[in-house]
Parts: structure tokens; sequence; C-alpha cells
């Protein structure tokens, strides 16, 4: 009798199919916690800006004598301002801010996120 050995080597067509379902499951798994994730860092990030805008603000407030005080007086290249430029993460908009004594919390709204920063 002759002895054939199996010259086909590899996987089958069900372990393949196996790896790929399991790939799936845990793509499935880390594909909501990564954009959660994201979100958080995103908000975290707007945070600071506004946390950022608030302590130029007051200090501007302070030094200036006024009540209140825009974007534009804050916010800018030359050497008298207090932020040089605020970048934006979630497509939002600061240069419509403005910040007076008597306000307590800044707010700021983007296409993806809302988030207050309490002064």
């Amino acid at each position: 009798m002759k002895n054939y050995k199996s010259l086909a080597k590899g996987f089958t067509l069900v372990e393949i199919m196996i790896v790929v379902v399991i790939i799936g499951l845990l793509a499935a798994m880390a594909i909501p916690a990564f954009n959660k994730v994201r979100q958080a860092s995103r908000q975290k990030a707007i945070t600071n800006n506004l946390r950022q805008m608030a302590s130029a603000a007051q200090q501007y407030m302070l030094e200036q004598g006024v009540n209140s005080v825009g974007y534009t007086d804050i916010v800018g290249t030359t050497t008298d301002k207090y932020v040089k430029s605020i970048n934006t993460v979630a497509g939002e908009d600061y240069t419509t801010i403005s910040i007076s004594n008597s306000t307590t919390q800044i707010s700021i709204t983007s296409t993806v996120i809302t988030v207050t920063y309490n002064m």
C-alpha cells in the first residue's frame, strides 16, 4: 500500500470564517469605545479653550478697568493680546463670545458638542 500524504497545507474555509467573525466582534466592541473617548477628548479641549478665554478676559478686565470684553480684545497675534490663537476641535466658533463681570459661565455650541465652563 502506498501512503499518500496530503499536499494541501493551509487553513480551511471554516477556520477562516471563524477568524473573520471574531475580528468583526472585536471591532463591534472597539468602535463605540473609541467614539466615546474621542467625544470626551473634544469636550476637554473645548473646556480648556473656554478656561483660557475666561482667564484672559478676567486679566484684561482688571488691567483695563472695564466690565466686559469681546473675543477680539483678548485673542490675536499682536503683543497686547492675552491669547495668541484658539484652535477649534469640533467646528466651534469662539468669535461670538462676550464675557462680562457678571458672567458666571461661558457656553459654546459646535456642530458636535455643547460645552459650558463655570468661571
